[in-house]
């Protein structure tokens, strides 16, 4: 069953098809990126639906551009050269539904496009993206979309929604990484007096509420609900409310700008509670040591392989390398979905299928079973979303999943699957000031 916050059947509709016109009659801003409407019908059209001009979309961009830019320096695809073409949707500043979806269908029914990589932003936007690409039967790679509905569909009607493919997995999926993370955790240090402090707002309001039920019918005791406003940057008496209630460990839900001035107030407080497993958006990046001039140490969070540099599978470090050579800059975990997503998971299953035939690709990609930069054996599940977590049949070959990583002098070191864990030989650091900690036996 949708939610409020999807469009209507009759509402997506119309709404496409008033779009419809405008992307014919024209005056609707177009990047054109290798290419345009004149393309040779002998290349495989890429198209990139995105927020060109803010950091995620062209994140997206050029992960695809760089993946593109490899495919076509070993030969191309099937003969053929790929091409790239982007449409600027605008989607991070606002929620207009009308340049999301004229976006989406110029790049259909005007510049031809064999294929998608959507930045739909999660809402609205991908239930209409959805819709538009039923309606076309073209196949769209979902970037950062993460609502459960949108899989849903899937199973609730294969036969008009198989053309829509999640590429990040979803928000039950990060409550899970998360979640076991901490059994794991109180297996090794005995930590089991719980608390949080979150954005109270979207996603990480979901994530708070799983928490909620998750952590006493597991045995834990969760003891402190901390939820800051948009806009907060002082942290103080939230650690004070934490301290006072107890916690032993404190999960951060703490995305965007406020991460630096949370992580340099626990540090200057000396706070007697152990930071780990959740969200820090700015740290996991490679400069958070830097900005918060050392004082991210010991702290432990979702993060990313490639990002923290650590070689999950043959091909993290040279797809890391790669992206930095050729954009001056580090990757991001966008960057990396958008350049898998094209550099292996739809070349691979376009090879294996000898066309780009659309419902030969789709049997393809469901059958895809291939390394990445990212997961050891990238699946899709029946509903066309991430698989995750250890496979079971090949321990070696894990599936996509959610690591943590602890900052430690300077470094990222996983602590988190305890597979991975041990591969890397890692074990947890504590401040040097006192704390639960000082009680691990």
């Amino acid at each position: 069953m949708l939610d409020s916050r999807a469009l209507t059947k009759i509402q997506s509709t119309i709404l496409i098809a008033i779009v419809a016109v405008a992307a014919v009659v024209g005056g609707i801003a177009v990047y054109i990126l290798d290419g345009g409407e004149n393309q040779s019908s002998e290349t495989i059209k890429i198209g990139v639906l995105a927020d060109l001009d803010a950091v995620t979309g062209k994140q997206i961009w050029q992960g695809v551009k760089l993946a593109a830019e490899q495919i076509n320096a070993q030969g191309g695809l099937l003969g053929k050269q790929v091409e790239v073409i982007a449409e600027d949707h605008d989607r991070e500043s606002g929620s207009d539904m009308i340049a999301v979806t004229s976006a989406m269908t110029r790049l259909i029914t005007f510049h031809h496009v064999d294929f998608i990589m959507a930045q739909t932003g999660g809402g609205e936007a991908g239930f209409v993206c959805q819709d538009i690409s039923a309606e076309h039967k073209i196949i769209m790679f979902d970037m950062n979309g993460n609502f459960l509905e949108y899989t849903q569909r899937v199973l609730d009607d294969y036969d008009k929604y198989k053309y829509y493919f999640r590429y990040i997995e979803n928000a039950s999926q990060s409550l899970r990484g998360i979640t076991d993370s901490l059994i794991l955790l109180r297996e090794n240090t005995g930590f089991n007096k719980i608390g949080y402090l979150g954005l109270e707002a979207g996603f990480i309001s979901d994530v708070m509420e799983g928490l909620d039920s998750f952590l006493p019918e597991n045995g834990f005791e969760l003891v402190y609900k901390g939820k800051f406003p948009l806009g907060t940057v002082d942290f103080s008496s939230y650690f004070a409310a934490a301290e006072a209630a107890g916690v032993e460990v404190l999960i951060p839900l703490v995305p965007g700008d406020p991460g630096i001035p949370f992580i340099k107030e626990y540090y200057d407080r000396q706070s007697p509670v152990f930071v780990y497993g959740g969200l820090i958006s700015l740290g996991n990046t490679p400069q958070s040591w830097d900005w918060t001039e050392g004082k991210c140490n010991n702290i432990a969070v979702v993060g990313q392989p490639i990002i923290a540099g650590y070689p999950i599978t043959s091909k993290t470090l040279t797809t890391r390398d790669a992206y930095k050579d050729r954009w001056n800059e580090d990757i991001t975990g966008t960057g990396t979905r958008s350049f898998d997503a094209l550099r292996f998971v739809l070349f691979d299953a376009i090879q294996r299928a000898g066309t780009i035939e659309t419902n030969a690709v789709i049997e393809a990609l469901e059958e895809s079973s291939i390394e990445t930069s990212t997961a050891r054996n990238w699946v899709f599940t029946e509903s066309h979303d991430v698989m995750m977590g250890e496979n079971v049949h090949d321990p070696d070959a894990s599936y996509q999943i959610v690591m943590i990583f602890q900052w430690q002098n300077g470094e990222q070191v996983p602590v988190y699957p305890r597979k991975i864990m041990e591969e890397a030989g890692a074990s947890y650091t504590f401040p040097d000031w006192p704390g639960p900690w000082d009680n691990i036996s």
